[in-house]
């Protein structure tokens, strides 16, 4: 996909952000977490956004934005990142449902998988998926990671302890 890029969320993003999630709240309520409803609007995507933007700050995170063609269509984050002997991090992405299944999520994976391990010098990336979330197995599979365990009840998404497949990836 060439009009796809990653870069840092900005405050700014806000009004946008919010938008494309009210606008894909129900596409995405069975791949997350219960929101209230003030994370849909500006104001809460703000507040998200400056939270998100300290972990940034405190090297623990790296937040960003999924545009194609300029547009934000999703979001793709490292989390928990930790350095030390460790030097790993969660990777967590979502895309807007008219971006779905275009290649969208891929690209964004892998260029924040090259930012991973080439410009943050991490050695491992960690990432989850709903057991019955296919399309996010493949974006992930078509990216180099390999499944190396099931989370029984790992993370609570839809209202309810979800079982999840992890995969991993490797810098070298």
């Amino acid at each position: 996909m060439t009009g796809v890029t990653t870069r840092l969320v900005a405050v700014a993003d806000a009004p946008e952000l919010a938008a494309v999630l009210t606008a894909n709240r129900e596409f995405l309520a069975p791949w997350d977490p219960v929101r209230g409803d003030d994370y849909y609007t500006a104001e809460g995507q703000r507040a998200h956004l400056e939270e998100v933007l300290r972990l940034w700050a405190t090297g623990t995170a790296l937040p960003q934005v999924i545009l194609d063609d300029g547009r934000i269509v999703g979001r793709v984050n490292l989390s928990n990142v930790v350095r030390g002997p460790f030097q790993s991090a969660n990777l967590g992405y979502w895309v807007a449902q008219d971006a779905n299944g275009r290649g969208v999520a891929t690209a964004a994976v892998a260029r924040t998988a090259r930012t991973a391990f080439d410009d943050l010098g991490l050695h491992r990336l960690e990432a989850g998926t709903l057991v019955h979330n296919l399309g996010s197995q493949r974006v992930l599979e078509r990216n180099g990671f390999q499944r190396y365990g099931l989370a029984p009840r790992y993370l609570r998404i839809a209202g309810e302890w979800q079982d999840h497949i992890l995969y991993q990836l490797l810098a070298d």
